[in-house]
């Protein structure tokens, strides 16, 4: 509802935040700096000693291949979950484990599902929804809509809550509003909404039949507030997203790439600059569309005459959305790490605990060729692959900073399409293979 202060410069570059625990004595940062250099020594050796590989058992041999699946199916330990698979029993493995993932929430969640509310960490969100039209044969859509309110006591966020409710009618699919964990300004920025609602996509993929490349995001005022944080962060799980009258605060717009997004603001709405920062957003986006055309498809619109409510003329956004299908292995990704971080997004993923503020990764898919062409701010990373992408049956190769840092094969296991699996919480974002990787010093990058 209310930004706390002004949102600076889209374009303003991330500027570094000290660490809120660290000791005010003049030799405390000294351990630290040996341990940064120490990694920078490792980067360096690693760069000169040459391309990265993997320890692997060789391709995959067909036999074993299809043992370690139907042990899986079988629900054995033979011993086999690192054995390469063939591409017909990865597909195979993902089905077997995607299966078990859907029936254990349908064992243990049923409870909360029924009872419209989720608790988590101690916190808990409730939920409202309503499911429109026929089912297509694909699944349904979802749509969820984030009330305003923000920093005022509970009963002003509950009434936008219940407002929430009925504020919109998608012709298909399932309208959810869920009702916020708190009543702070920034209700839907906290790192913590994102676990709610990467759950409640999972319910009602299981529980509902929704398609999980039909997931829609929207929220008004407040909400639309937390749409600008969202969107971009959570984009792997999203098809599209629309903003209503809300302010973006420091957010940027560099994860919206592989979605869709549309900003609908008052003409009128210029508290808190809404209607002058919209645009300015929506001038981003078009700068970040025409230096990369694949990417960033985006609608702005400016309604004439209205102020902080739109009269509805904001509900244009819902087919605008339901136009766009998620693609969760685009060829390229952009991965902007805002200040409530996350260890994973799409193919790409950092060593839980070493998520940074600030850091930026676009890293594209050409061929056999994973090429890192911005990595700011990181010096390690994971590429985790599929024959979606590529085909794992090559060599692959990945290029950092005007280097090759890993040449070779990138097996298909059990044990990788498990951990991913658990680590997301969704088929589409399962991955078969994955590249850890070592960045060159970034001083590599001149030539």
């Amino acid at each position: 509802m209310k930004p706390r202060r002004q949102a600076p410069s889209l374009a303003r570059r991330p500027v570094a935040r000290p660490d809120p625990g660290a000791s005010p004595r003049r030799d405390a940062g000294r351990p630290a700096l040996l341990l940064r250099y120490l990694g920078g020594l490792a980067a360096l050796l690693a760069t000169l000693a040459g391309p990265q590989a993997l320890r692997a058992e060789g391709p995959p041999d067909p036999a074993k291949s299809r043992a370690a699946v139907e042990a899986l199916a079988d629900g054995r330990d033979a011993g086999l979950e690192s054995a390469p698979l063939t591409r017909d029993d990865a597909g195979r493995a993902l089905r077997v484990l995607a299966d078990r993932h859907a029936a254990a929430i349908r064992k243990d969640r049923a409870a909360e599902v029924e009872a419209r509310r989720i608790e988590l960490g101690g916190r808990e969100m409730p939920f409202f929804y309503r499911v429109h039209g026929a089912k297509p044969e694909g699944g349904r859509s979802l749509y969820l809509s984030l009330h305003g309110g923000g920093g005022a006591p509970a009963r002003v966020n509950d009434q936008q809550y219940e407002n929430q409710k009925g504020l919109y009618r998608p012709a298909e699919g399932v309208y959810l509003a869920p009702r916020a964990p708190s009543n702070t300004w920034d209700l839907w920025h906290q790192g913590h909404v994102d676990a709610f609602l990467e759950r409640l996509i999972e319910d009602m993929v299981v529980f509902e039949g929704v398609d999980p490349d039909r997931v829609y995001l929207m929220g008004y005022s407040a909400g639309g507030d937390g749409v600008y944080q969202l969107a971009p962060r959570m984009a792997d799980r999203l098809a599209a997203a629309a903003m209503m009258a809300g302010h973006p605060n420091e957010s940027r717009p560099l994860g919206l790439r592989n979605i869709g997004f549309a900003l609908h603001v008052g003409a009128e709405d210029a508290a808190y600059d809404r209607n002058r920062v919209a645009r300015e957003y929506g001038e981003a986006l078009d700068t970040l569309r025409g230096a990369d055309p694949e990417g960033y498809p985006h609608l702005v619109e400016i309604h004439a005459g209205r102020g902080h409510w739109m009269n509805r003329e904001d509900a244009s956004a819902l087919p605008w959305m339901a136009r766009f299908r998620r693609d969760p292995a685009p060829k390229k990704v952009v991965w902007f790490q805002d200040d409530a971080t996350r260890d994973r997004s799409y193919w790409l993923a950092v060593e839980p605990g070493r998520a940074r503020p600030g850091t930026l990764a676009v890293v594209a898919v050409a061929g056999q060729e994973v090429r890192i062409e911005q990595a700011d701010g990181l010096d390690r990373l994971t590429i985790r692959l599929d024959d979606r992408l590529l085909d794992l049956d090559r060599p692959v190769r990945v290029l950092a900073r005007g280097r090759t840092i890993f040449e070779g094969p990138a097996p298909r296991t059990i044990a990788t399409l498990r951990r991913t699996l658990d680590q997301s919480g969704d088929p589409g974002l399962a991955f078969v293979a994955e590249i850890p990787v070592t960045l060159p010093p970034a001083a590599t990058d001149a030539r």
